[in-house]
């Protein structure tokens, strides 16, 4: 189907086009406790069609995008084709190019029912007890195929993987009983990584039973070691965003410092082509450029910024990409000495947030370990807040790294000075 849209395009109206189609091969297993209630297979098609209309004399190019199914018929194609067309006419975008360079591509295999085993085999080795145990799980596998033409010559084809297990974990003592939930994505099954986090989450779960208010302390160390770190580097990744600077949403400058008076661990991050069983190793982004290595912030300095073929054309960047992996380098010390003396190290929000924005972060608290020297308290209630435009400038970062999917940062993050509210 896809090549009759291509076909379609072409004797169209329009005076670019772009597709992307999508075929995969999915898996599904659901199971209570440990015993399987039902399971699919799924394959599947989905393909997006962008269509492009020069106006005023090329001064301005607008563009509309929909799904048209695999089983449209021709008049159905071509009916959403012209109605595409008649709704890029009425968008006044400035000029952009779109993405030229063709994309050589390794073909790689996947095995959706070796990735499904994996995942059931990880979870029979979780150490359960009377007390902390797996209520439900989830399992997703996916092998993509995926492939991309535009009207500029680009047309290629790759395959992933893309999995995901969701988890609801109980914890119970005689006087009640609370419930956690976890989603774990990656490309294939990290065993290993998938054990190791849901026999933490375990104790997190028999921890906060037996839990302490919060106290209240003012402006405080607080320690991150979650995959909530992912969250602070992706705000810097968005200043850097191309999208961010055109919209005069990021006041950082290539070549310059992005923060200023920094007295902590400098931040360096990375764009990656690969990284160990990520679901998003792409060998294009979604406008068919080319992904690679490079860096984005290097020791606090400004290197490349990163995004689309539309803002990228109107910053001047070369051979720029939608970034799909992270890596942010790990700080000077080690673990064990960034969790020296007093901290808060919350583990369980109910939700915490960075505005890509402003860079104001907020986490209501469900559990944190308050570490008073030799003596450490389980926690509940209260929350975190403060900017990280001001409180990165002080940031120590652990030598160790630890990867979330698709984005590898230091294990453990410390902020200084965030303000812990809380109620006692």
């Amino acid at each position: 189907m896809t090549d009759k849209i291509i076909e379609l395009l072409k004797k169209s109206e329009a005076d670019a086009y772009s597709v992307s189609s999508k075929v995969t091969e999915g898996w599904e297993f659901y199971f209570i406790k440990h015993q399987l209630d039902q399971n699919r297979v799924r394959d599947v098609e989905h393909i997006n069609v962008t269509v492009y209309k020069k106006l005023e004399d090329g001064k301005f190019l607008g563009s509309a995008s929909e799904e048209i199914a695999p089983t449209a018929s021709e008049e159905e194609a071509t009916k959403i084709i012209n109605q595409l067309c008649e709704r890029a006419s009425l968008v006044k975008n400035p000029y952009f190019e779109l993405n030229k360079e063709q994309v050589e591509v390794e073909s790689k295999e996947y095995d959706p029912e070796k990735m499904a085993k994996d995942y059931i085999e990880a979870m029979q080795q979780i150490p359960e007890t009377s007390g902390e145990d797996i209520n439900s799980y989830e399992i997703f596998v996916e092998v993509c195929k995926k492939r991309f033409v535009n009207s500029e010559g680009i047309d290629v084809t790759f395959s992933y993987p893309n999995s995901a297990v969701e988890v609801v974990v109980n914890a119970r003592n005689k006087d009640h009983e609370i419930e956690l939930y976890r989603m774990y994505k990656s490309g294939t099954c990290d065993k290993e990584y998938l054990v190791r986090e849901l026999t933490e989450t375990l104790r997190f779960g028999k921890d906060r039973l037996n839990v302490k208010p919060t106290p209240a302390l003012g402006k405080a160390s607080v320690l991150f070691s979650t995959e909530d770190a992912g969250s602070i580097f992706s705000w810097v990744a968005a200043k850097m965003s191309a999208a961010m600077k055109y919209r005069g949403y990021s006041n950082w400058e290539k070549g310059k410092e992005i923060l200023s008076d920094v007295k902590g661990d400098k931040i360096t991050l990375k764009a990656r082509r690969e990284l160990p069983n990520s679901s998003t190793n792409f060998a294009v982004d979604e406008e068919g450029a080319k992904t690679r290595d490079m860096y984005i912030v290097k020791d606090n300095i400004a290197e490349n910024f990163w995004g689309g073929c539309q803002f990228s054309y109107y910053l001047g960047l070369k051979d720029s990409f939608i970034v799909q992996n992270f890596e942010a380098e790990g700080g000077s010390q080690t673990e064990a000495e960034v969790r020296q003396g007093q901290y808060l190290e919350p583990v369980e929000f109910s939700d915490f947030s960075v505005d890509q924005l402003t860079g104001d972060i907020a986490g209501e608290i469900r559990l944190a370990y308050w570490h008073d020297g030799d003596k450490v308290t389980a926690v509940s209630g209260g929350s975190v807040s403060g900017n990280l435009s001001e409180l990165l400038k002080n940031i120590k970062m652990s030598k160790e790294t630890k990867q979330y999917n698709n984005i590898i940062v230091p294990s453990v993050l410390r902020l200084e000075g965030v303000t812990v509210a809380g109620v006692e």
